[in-house]
């Protein structure tokens, strides 16, 4: 799969293959001397606002959250991304094109049950991990017209995260995304990989879903919590949340699973 990084600008050919067993998941920056590997894991989380990346010993990778949320959903739990190029392609903003690559199969890979309840808070943003007999990921939004307020939530084996989730395209306002460019950033950005909003109306529509915004913040939300691996079976709620948000608890859950107190 190839495409360019919707933040960096660069181009990256990304080949997806199986490691041995017991072996994990990585990123290979196959452009670097030495071909680099960067293990996924919440520890070398670099989150920031408008995506998640892993940094180790100063090689980095961005924009991993649409990829990682479609390994996640099918249970590829040995595998070696190898991309020569510092982000993953945006493609078309969604996670669609990956799942499509990865096959039909579906098999998320679901952990034991949560022992306890967490929740973290950044201002009026929160996240939370509830004790629940089933794996659900729930997202409430609040923005300005056209996207508005709502919520939306997927529960594994009750809906398809291949029809209900995937297809979501992320977006942005037109303002935002000038100011981005003005700054150096969204260099590979335009309106074949984003909705973009302006003065209450979209300027690319038709919309996927009538809540696709809500539905790409909760792509992202499983993405994030992805780089656990097996996702503990709870309820995950998050309200006007964000990469950084999601990633404090992704990184709180695998302290705790490890016997460390939680963070936040």
């Amino acid at each position: 799969m190839a495409g360019r990084g919707v933040h960096t600008g660069h181009p990256a050919q990304v080949r997806i293959v199986a490691a041995a067993p017991g072996s994990g998941r990585c990123f290979v920056r196959t452009d670097l001397p030495g071909a680099p590997v960067i293990p996924v894991s919440p520890a070398a989380l670099r989150p920031s606002v408008l995506s998640t990346a892993l940094e180790v010993r100063g090689v980095s990778v961005q924009t991993i959250e649409h990829l990682m949320a479609a390994l996640w959903n099918a249970g590829a739990q040995d595998v070696r991304v190898e991309l020569d190029g510092p982000e993953v392609p945006i493609l078309d903003g969604s996670a669609a094109p990956w799942v499509d690559l990865l096959g039909a199969r579906s098999c998320p890979w679901v952990g034991p049950p949560l022992r306890r309840p967490l929740v973290l808070r950044e201002g009026s943003s929160w996240v939370a991990a509830l004790v629940s007999q089933e794996l659900r990921f729930s997202c409430g939004i609040e923005f300005p017209d056209p996207i508005g307020a709502g919520w939306v939530s997927f529960a594994v084996g009750r809906g398809s995260f291949r029809d209900e989730v995937a297809p979501a395209r992320t977006f942005a306002g037109r303002s935002e995304v000038e100011r981005l460019r003005a700054s150096g950033g969204l260099r590979g950005g335009d309106l074949t990989c984003a909705l973009v909003f302006d003065e209450g109306r979209w300027l690319n529509p038709p919309l996927r879903f009538a809540d696709e915004p809500a539905r790409h913040k909760l792509l992202d939300f499983i993405g994030d919590l992805a780089l656990l691996g097996a996702i503990p079976r709870a309820h995950y709620v998050a309200f006007r949340a964000g990469h950084r948000l999601h990633g404090r608890l992704a990184l709180a859950l695998a302290r705790g699973a490890t016997g460390a107190p939680p963070a936040g």
